[in-house]
């Protein structure tokens, strides 16, 4: 249990109970993988806790020295996170959940790193699917952070990842994405190609044209958490037709 609990510190309430176990209404563990220069803690601050409470084992961890290692290194690192919730909760796959580019790394755990055999859906809050054109991320790589030179559109990293297919066979996929993101740019960044069968891409304001999130606002958003939780429960990716509740709606 030691080796389990060294994966992640300053878990998010309702994260990281290695004795959960899954049951048929939530038959998946769910893994929420925060965003660049993001603490777990911080990030899932209110979704670990809603998504415990809705039933679900929720675990979360830190990797890549603050998300700055290359992309791919941190896929690895998810890799046996991964393999160690699986092993402790008896579950034969999990579900991701990850904000910016914790939306978007797993995706090369799934597509190079055995990962569509073990996730069953993949949950992009503003992911850097198509990394940003936004310059700090340019500044803030040439400052030791790989991981921000690896999510600059058109980088390397990103050529190799959205090589056809983007979103590879095995999980379902839902991005969702707000008009108003600062740092993935421009926001529909965020959106996979893919069959509508198993891939859905969501704009918060096509729903609830009057929210405002933005791009670190985004996890902690009620009108995110809808769409989370709506992803979660669908056999497929989310209803491109559900009908969240607007903050004002009555």
């Amino acid at each position: 249990m030691a080796a389990l609990c060294a994966f992640g510190l300053s878990a998010p309430a309702g994260a990281n109970n290695w004795s959960c176990k899954t049951d048929s209404a939530h038959p998946q563990p769910v893994v929420l993988v925060n965003g660049t220069f993001k603490t777990s803690y911080e990030n899932w601050l209110t979704l670990s806790p809603a998504l415990a409470n809705a039933g679900y084992c929720v675990f979360s961890f830190e990797y890549g020295g603050l998300e700055t290692a290359p992309v791919a290194d941190s896929a690895a690192e998810l890799r046996d996170f991964v393999n160690a919730v699986l092993g402790a909760t008896g579950a034969k796959k999990a579900d991701i959940v990850g904000h910016s580019q914790g939306g978007m790394m797993p995706r090369y755990y799934v597509k190079f790193l055995g990962g569509a055999t073990k996730v069953d859906d993949l949950v992009g809050i503003v992911p850097s699917n198509h990394g940003t054109t936004n310059p700090l991320a340019l500044v803030a790589g040439a400052t030791a952070c790989p991981s921000c030179v690896d999510q600059t559109a058109g980088s390397d990293f990103l050529q190799r990842l959205n090589a056809d297919p983007e979103a590879p066979v095995g999980p379902d996929y839902t991005s969702i994405a707000t008009r108003y993101d600062e740092v993935v740019l421009p926001h529909t960044s965020s959106f996979l190609d893919g069959p509508g069968s198993y891939v859905t891409n969501v704009l918060l304001q096509d729903r609830c044209p009057l929210d405002v999130t933005e791009h670190d606002q985004a996890p902690k958003s009620p009108l995110v958490k809808q769409w989370v939780l709506d992803a979660l429960k669908q056999r497929g990716p989310a209803d491109p037709a559900f009908g969240p509740r607007c903050a004002g709606s009555g």
